[in-house]
Order: structure tokens, then C-alpha cells, then sequence
């Protein structure tokens, strides 16, 4: 296959930066699509062309393929990555760049489909004997034949309606006792709900571990994993903080759990970046939940202990390269978190607080790493997903990479806008994060809002009352505003 001289990016922000940047170091020409309201943006200014594709709405913009393969062949361009989110995922977009002449630096489409479906790729991981959460195959109706499959289960299990969606025929049962009672609810509710009585039966995991493992296929059969990454610090079902490796995983689970993931790929005669995502059982069992074929927002912690670029490994292998190195070639290197920082107030239930970035300040320091698309005084747009950034702090151990993410959150200064840095660092200080003793339910568990609106002690507001004369004084000396501020912030900062 020819090699890719200039490459279009069908994404915006940090992605967007992230790709064209390796491009570059590659000797890749980049080109930006862009919406009317990412004119200013980073990624656009970054590029070497730019193209606009439409109004701010993304169904208007950056979900269009027409509009994104017009741009492809107005500019030239021998391939079009993806990034993640919008068409990512889509194989029908990756179809159309493929017919269109152009590399799709991602997986086949056929690949997309098998394992875009939930269903499809449960049947397909099957028969490479990868662990699925135990279950019915087939819709159950009849009681009696549901006592018998939950006792061969193990209780708790999960009664699940076929046709099910939003929670409704959804039941949970802990005893056998109960099941008659729970099953004729979940039957009569999906009756009503959707005219469909029939139901499945699932172990139900209580106190479920997110260990995703990210894998690398190329187009001459060859497949490897690069170790695992945790990813069970969530809010509404969306990760917020991830690590790599996990603080649970033996190395005998790793390499279990890494051969199962190598498995679920080639099931799919996988090629390019994946990640194969399991859940974990407080027994250690461990389950697939299904495949993201594509780039995952949290690569970095992976690149971090593995010394890898992901994304010119990708642009390499759709250029149709063999992987350049076997699975005993590749070792864990240290520890890395990333926590994502959001515009999101996470004392009012993590809702969006979309504005302007009056302040911006960057943290720096050995092994600290910053993707962002974003700079002081520029606005966060309505229209997409309000992340910020992703800080990615890496060290030798676990401890030290959490003693410096502590640092590094202390040292990042943002307003105008509410962030998650606030939860972040409550989480890097909790004794369940720190001792590796936690779920996908820890913000459940633990959080709560007011942690963050805490009543200053004695000490606080002894500091507070010098910050306050140091404050007067700078004014009454006539110094400059952005000193207040940035005493300001760091108060503020040292009280969340």
C-alpha cells in the first residue's frame, strides 16, 4: 500500500491536535475540517489546510461524510483518520473512504460491524472461548425453567428484558425465594412497555472492576495486546479518571485476560487500534462487555508505560505495515494516570458549565503531560462534549504517579469555568483509590457534592485572613491584576 503523504483529520480539540502532531513527525501534511464554531480553534490553526464543513450542530458538520470525503478530494489527501466519537465508529463512513480511493487509518469496515453490534460480537467472541458473563442464550419465560438456570448461575442474578431499554423490565435478584415474584414484574412491565413479555437471565455483577485492554492488529494476521488499562472511576457511565496498569491485576490474570482480548480480535480478523472491555468481578472473573474499534480518549496512560506512539503505530499499519514488534517484546514501564478535566460542575450532579477560560495555566514538570485544544480567553462551544483537557501524569510507581497528579492538579489554574479538577483530586485522596479497593461505583459510594463546599478550619482561615492582607497590600502597592488573580486561584484551589 502507497504511504500516506498528507492526511485529512475528521475530528476537533484535543484529538484533532493529538493526530496531526504525530502526523507531522512522520512528514505528514495535515488538514483540518472544521464547524463555523471551531473557526478559531487550535487544531485549525495547527493544520497546514483547513476546510469548513458547516453550521456548529454536529449532524450539520462533522457527522456529514459527504461533506468530510468533498474536503478529503478538495484537498488531495491520500488517507482520513477518525480520531474518536463522532464517525469513529461508523462503518459505513469507513466503507465510503475506502471506495472513495482513500486509507481509512482504522479497522475494516466488516470488522466494525461484527463487533458494533452487541449481540454479533458476543457470537463471535464465543468461539474463540472468551469469558462472557453467564447467562441465557435464548429468552425464558417459564419460572421453573428460570429457577434452574439462575441456581447453575449463582445468585445475585439479573432478570433483563428482550426487548428491553431505560431500565424498565430490569430486576435484580439476590435469593431464590424472590425470583418468582421479580420475574412475573420484569415479564408484566416489558408487556407493557414494549409488548414483548420475553426475558434473559445474567449473573449480575455487584461491585463490577472497568479493566479494558488496548490491542493492535496488522492486515498480515498478527495481533498483540499492550497491557490493560483500569477505567472504573465513572460518573453517569463515562470514565473520568483512568490508569495504566491496573493496581488489582496479578500477572498471571494479565496475561489471561490480555491472550482473551487477542482472542476477541482476531474473532473479528481485527486490524489497527482497539480496545477490548471487560468487566471484573469481586471473585477476580472476568467478562467481555464489548469492543470500541477505534482510538480510545485515553491512549495516553497506554503511550505512557509502553513508550508507544499509538497513533503513527496506526497510520504505519494502515499504510500496511507489519506490527514492528511480537507480544515478549513489550514490557510495562512505570505507572500513569489521566484524569479528564471537564467543564462540568461536579457539585451539581457533573452538569456541563460551559464559558470562557478567563484563566489557563497549564501544569508543568518532568513526566506531566497535557492534550488540550484549548488557551486562555477562548470559549467552550455548547455543541460538543465539554472536556477540556486530559492531564496525564506518569512515575515510577503508583504512589509517586498519584503524589504527582496531586501536584499537578494544585498546579493547574482554570477560571471561569466549574472543572472536574475539584473531584479529581478528591479522588486521588481517598483512601479506596489509593488502596486499589474500588468499583464503578465509587462515586455512588463515596462522593458527595458538599465534599467539595467543605467549611474552612482554623488553619484555613488563618490563611485566608494572611492571603487577604497580602492581597491589600499588593492592591494598595499598585501590582499587577494578574498577581491578585493567581493568588486568588491558588486559594480557591487549595480549599477545593
Amino acid at each position: 500500500m502507497a504511504k500516506i503523504k498528507k492526511l485529512l483529520v475528521a475530528n476537533r480539540g484535543e484529538i484533532a491536535l493529538r493526530i496531526m502532531r504525530s502526523a507531522q513527525e512522520m512528514g505528514i501534511k495535515t488538514v483540518a475540517v472544521f464547524s463555523e464554531a471551531d473557526r478559531q480553534a487550535l487544531h485549525v490553526r495547527f493544520a497546514d489546510e483547513a476546510v469548513c464543513i458547516g453550521p456548529p450542530p454536529s449532524a450539520q458538520s462533522y457527522l456529514v461524510m459527504d461533506k468530510i470525503i468533498a474536503a478529503a478530494h478538495e484537498t488531495q489527501v491520500d488517507a482520513i483518520h477518525p480520531g474518536y466519537g463522532f464517525l469513529s465508529e461508523n462503518e459505513d463512513f469507513a466503507r465510503r473512504v475506502k471506495e472513495a480511493g482513500l486509507i481509512f487509518v482504522g479497522p475494516s469496515a466488516e470488522s466494525m460491524e461484527i463487533m458494533g453490534s452487541k449481540l454479533g460480537a458476543k457470537a463471535a467472541v464465543s468461539k474463540f472461548n472468551v469469558p462472557l458473563v453467564p447467562g441465557t442464550a435464548e429468552p425464558v419465560t417459564d419460572v421453573s425453567v428460570a429457577k434452574i438456570i439462575a441456581k447453575e448461575i449463582g445468585y445475585p442474578v439479573l432478570i433483563k428484558a428482550s426487548a428491553g431499554g431505560g431500565g424498565k423490565g430490569m430486576r435484580i435478584v439476590t435469593q431464590e425465594n424472590e425470583l418468582q415474584e421479580q420475574m412475573e414484574r420484569a415479564i408484566s412491565e416489558a408487556t407493557s412497555a414494549f409488548g414483548d413479555g420475553s426475558v434473559f437471565i445474567e449473573k449480575y455483577v455487584s461491585e463490577p472492576r472497568h479493566i479494558e485492554f488496548q490491542i493492535f492488529g496488522d492486515q498480515h494476521g498478527n495481533v498483540v495486546h499492550l497491557f490493560e488499562r483500569e477505567c472504573s472511576i465513572q460518573r453517569r457511565h463515562q470514565k473520568v479518571i483512568e490508569e495504566a496498569p491496573s493496581s488489582i491485576l496479578t500477572p498471571e490474570l494479565r496475561k489471561k485476560m490480555g491472550e482473551a482480548a487477542v482472542n476477541a480480535a482476531k474473532a473479528a480478523n481485527y486490524y489497527n487500534a482497539g480496545t477490548i472491555e471487560f468487566i471484573l468481578d469481586e471473585k477476580m472473573n472476568f467478562y467481555f462487555l464489548e469492543m470500541n474499534t477505534r482510538l480510545q480518549v485515553e491512549h495516553p496512560v497506554t503511550e505512557q508505560i509502553t513508550g508507544l506512539d499509538l497513533v503513527k503505530l496506526q497510520i504505519k499499519i494502515a499504510e500496511g505495515e507489519k506490527l514492528p514488534f511480537r507480544q515478549e517484546d513489550l514490557k510495562i514501564h512505570g505507572h500513569a494516570i489521566e484524569v479528564r478535566v471537564y467543564a462540568e460542575d461536579p457539585a451539581n450532579n457533573f452538569l456541563p458549565d460551559i464559558g470562557t477560560l478567563k484563566t489557563y495555566r497549564r501544569p508543568q514538570g518532568h513526566g506531566i503531560r497535557v492534550d488540550d485544544g484549548f488557551e486562555q480567553g477562548m470559549s467552550i462551544p455548547f455543541y460538543y462534549d465539554p472536556m477540556i483537557a486530559k492531564m496525564i501524569c506518569h512515575d515510577e510507581t503508583r504512589e509517586r504517579a498519584i503524589e504527582k497528579t496531586i501536584r499537578a492538579i494544585h498546579e493547574y489554574e482554570i477560571t471561569g469555568v466549574e472543572t472536574t479538577l475539584g473531584f479529581c483530586q478528591f479522588v486521588m485522596h481517598h483512601h479506596a483509590f489509593r488502596s486499589g479497593k474500588f468499583s464503578t461505583k465509587f462515586v455512588e459510594q463515596y462522593f458527595k457534592p458538599e465534599v467539595l463546599k467543605s467549611e474552612m478550619t482554623d488553619v484555613e482561615e488563618m490563611i485566608a485572613s494572611v492571603l487577604a492582607s497580602e492581597l491589600i497590600s499588593s492592591a494598595t502597592q499598585n501590582q499587577p491584576t494578574d498577581v491578585v488573580q493567581k493568588t486568588e486561584s491558588k486559594w480557591k484551589k487549595n480549599r477545593a
